[in-house]
Parts: structure tokens; C-alpha cells; sequence
């Protein structure tokens, strides 16, 4: 067992949590629509919306 193994394996098992204790269903108003879906959903897409505005700040720095 690596020491990158060891963090990948505690991330998937934060992750699993993350997703085990929000999986309750809310309502997000999207502009004019308003869409229900599970939590856990909602954060993760906010979370890659984030990730790939970082991704495209850093890609123009470079």
C-alpha cells in the first residue's frame, strides 16, 4: 500500500459519507425553473462547476 492508495481510499470513504448522509431531496430554482433533486447531486455539480472554472483560470495563466 502506497501512501497514494492509502489518501485515494480515504477519499472514496469521505465521499460514500458525503453522499450516505445528504441524500434528502431539495428543491433549487434555477434561474426560472425550479428542479428537485438530491442534495448530495446538487453540491457535486456545484462542486465540478468550481472545479472547471479553476481548470480554465489556471489553463490561462500557463
Amino acid at each position: 500500500m502506497t501512501p497514494r492508495r492509502i489518501a485515494g481510499l480515504a477519499l472514496a470513504a469521505l465521499v460514500l459519507a458525503f453522499v450516505f448522509e445528504n441524500t434528502q431531496h431539495t428543491r433549487i430554482r434555477l434561474l426560472v425553473a425550479t428542479v428537485t433533486m438530491p442534495l448530495w447531486l446538487a453540491l457535486l455539480g456545484t462542486g465540478v462547476i468550481g472545479a472547471l472554472c479553476g481548470a480554465l483560470v489556471m489553463s490561462r495563466r500557463g
